[in-house]
């Protein structure tokens, strides 16, 4: 077992095109609230091409020691490399966390470094609770009807962190951390190159919309999106969105999508329509200003989130709510 002041906790800073992920700084957030249950000593690993100038910039806005890890292999995205270079660092400093985001490129590197390591790994952490003398890492099962908390007896925990959970760390003292820089050469025979490109819908309208109605599974058919439509339609400036699934069923575009691996939103006006509330959907809309929910499920997780809940059909409520907007304009 580690003495206590080695004990560490690693996070693994995201980035893309020069630009660190605002994620990062939450996974700064959450491994200060580790600390406060289990002192250690914190430090960023940032792995890249050409990183010690983000490395910098992290040590300076966060106050932590950062590691910057030179790889010219990591011109383009390889999750392969992130998993071997991160099990000889953790089998060398046998960190008691790791931190990343859960992100599609997060979830793939910390459970292939799970598997490398036989470290336990717990993905989608939305918070951290101490039971007893048990540290718990909180997340949400069952379409987020329940809040689940898992402990784990491992020497090296790796953890996912659900973005948007934690909030933005802002450091006490504006003294920068340290920065050490490693140079590492990687050889591989097989070398698989992923390239990341922006999407021809990064900029979508509905990043820019004040009002969202949003669609979920609970709608129910598809043409009941014609609802939707019609109740976007009362607001100016307004944008028709939702879930995954009904992307994935073709019923919405991709650019439509919100959530975790769609677009990320802040309107002034959310409006839930169907959407149960999985922690996936919930990252993409936290920002919204005011936010309601129509949804026949009393127990829906998106209620936990929302300012007005409508417990009702939305066949029901939705045609109502239109006509008696018509009635009040025609007055």
């Amino acid at each position: 077992m580690q003495k206590d002041s080695e004990k560490i906790i690693y996070i693994v800073a995201e980035h893309f095109e020069n630009i660190i992920k605002p994620v990062t700084y939450e996974l700064v957030a959450c491994a200060c609230k580790i600390k406060k249950f289990y002192p250690a000593n914190i430090r960023v690993i940032i792995l890249g091409k050409e990183t010690e100038k983000l490395s910098f910039e992290i040590a300076r806005t966060t106050g932590l020691d950062v590691t910057a890890i030179e790889i010219n292999e990591l011109a383009f995205n390889n999750a392969q490399i992130y998993k071997d270079v991160l099990k000889e660092l953790t089998e060398e400093s046998h960190p008691s966390f790791v931190l990343f985001a859960n992100t599609p490129h997060g979830l793939d590197v910390a459970c292939g470094l799970s598997v490398r390591t036989g470290g336990a790994c717990i993905a989608g952490v939305e918070g951290i609770d101490k039971i007893g003398e048990t540290l718990c890492f909180r997340k949400q099962m069952f379409y987020g009807k329940i809040n689940a908390h898992i402990a784990a007896d491992s020497d090296t925990l790796i953890i996912t962190v659900q973005p948007g959970t934690f909030g933005i760390y802002r450091p006490e003292s504006q003294k920068p951390g340290s920065v050490e820089t490693r140079k590492v050469q990687y050889s591989s025979e097989i070398m698989p190159v992923i390239v990341k490109r922006r999407s021809e819908t990064l900029d979508s309208p509905i990043s820019e919309a004040k009002v969202i109605v949003s669609a979920g599974n609970g709608i129910g058919e598809r043409e009941n999106l014609d609802l939707i439509y019609k109740l976007a339609g009362i607001f100016p400036g307004s944008a028709v969105g939702g879930s995954r699934i009904l992307v994935d069923r073709g019923w919405l575009e991709y650019k439509q999508q919100i959530g975790l691996t769609g677009t990320q939103v802040a309107p002034e006006l959310y409006i839930a329509c169907g959407i149960s509330g999985a922690s996936q959907h919930l990252a993409g809309m936290k920002g919204s200003g005011f936010i309601v929910a129509i949804n026949k499920d009393k127990g829906a997780a998106i209620f936990n989130e929302s300012d007005i809940c409508v417990v009702e059909d939305l066949k029901t409520f939705i045609p109502a709510l239109i006509e008696e907007y018509e009635k009040e304009s025609k007055a």
